[in-house]
């Protein structure tokens, strides 16, 4: 009787997170079709990555209440005083909480998504979406929801964060550095020179999630600059690799939890970037931005998602 409401209790925050991919998806498709646009199929591959890091793997404080984005309040300098970054949605920063970094900054629309499902951000801050004055930016800034710090081009991030997380492991803070990064920025020379950096330096205290959904933005990831066997090329730099399916929420989550080694810890997740909106499908290649056509196939979209929505009003059923 014991072991059997251990497993219940197992399955219960599996299914919260399911539950909570499921909403990522739903709001980044209805976001898409309401505003002719949006990155979805990073919603389609990263929704479990997202939804375990926020409500299993990171260590942050949680804010008494869903926060409602503010406005823009100016660009860091000493003559702003009023500057803010997004990480009141993560709560205080303290040695012991973990800090964590968005790398591909077109993933935002997920990340804003991720926050209302956690519980972090209201979901009325989605409708501020790429709105004059507001911090709820398409490609988000270090004022964005869930952000400190602007990533610029993709690679920089995980520079940024390699600097960050030594300069937390030579004040001897508890908390990590985790880090999310897209396949497609994995080809830069600059982030092959952060992960030599973050070998040599034995920042163990780095955990980095990488989506491998296969396609970026000119088609094809493999075709653009093939990175595989990224596992092995990672390896050979002295980092530790895991490679797992990507929407498997309990291997996510148990990776997220190991202890350090030494070194710093790279979980490869093999994605599927048409999960959970087989329609996507019909774009293959093209899957970096979905913009319809004409009225016709947004209405198709339309009918999609109800569909889906009326699935998960069954029960999955």
């Amino acid at each position: 009787m014991v072991k059997n409401k251990t497993d219940e209790r197992t399955m219960l925050w599996q299914q919260k997170i399911y539950q909570a991919a499921e909403g990522i998806r739903h709001r980044v498709m209805e976001h898409t079709i309401k505003n002719n646009g949006g990155y979805l199929s990073q919603a389609c591959s990263a929704a479990e990555i997202f939804a375990t890091l926020y409500l299993n793997v990171l260590n942050m404080e949680m804010p008494e209440k869903p926060l409602m984005p503010g406005s823009f309040l100016g660009v860091p300098g000493a003559d702003n005083p009023n500057h803010l970054t997004g990480t009141s949605f993560h709560g205080v920063k303290a040695p012991e909480y973990d800090r964590f970094f968005l790398s591909p900054t077109h993933y935002s629309l997920v990340l804003y998504a991720a926050l209302i499902e956690a519980g972090r951000m209201a979901a009325g801050g989605l409708a501020e979406f790429n709105k004059d004055g507001s911090v709820v930016e398409m490609i988000g800034a270090d004022h964005s929801p869930g952000m400190e710090i602007m990533t610029g081009s993709l690679g920089q991030g995980i520079s940024q964060a390699a600097g960050i997380a030594m300069g937390r492991k030579l004040k001897k803070e508890a908390g990590r550095v985790v880090v999310f990064l897209s396949d497609g920025e994995c080809q830069s020379g600059q982030f092959w020179e952060a992960v030599q950096a973050m070998s040599y330096h034995k920042l163990d205290n780095m955990l980095a999630y990488v989506d491998i959904n296969g396609y970026q933005c000119d088609g094809k990831t493999a075709t653009v600059m093939n990175i595989e066997p990224f596992d092995k090329r990672l390896e050979s730099f002295g980092v530790r690799v895991f490679r797992i399916d990507g929407h498997d929420v309990e291997a996510l989550a148990a990776l997220g939890k190991l202890k350090p080694d030494g070194r710093p810890t790279f979980i490869l997740c093999d994605t599927d970037p048409c999960r959970g909106v087989d329609i996507l499908k019909n774009r293959i290649p093209k899957l970096h931005y979905v913009r319809f056509n004409n009225e016709e196939e947004r209405n198709l979209y339309r009918t999609v998602f109800q569909e889906m929505v009326d699935i998960t009003r069954r029960g999955g059923k």
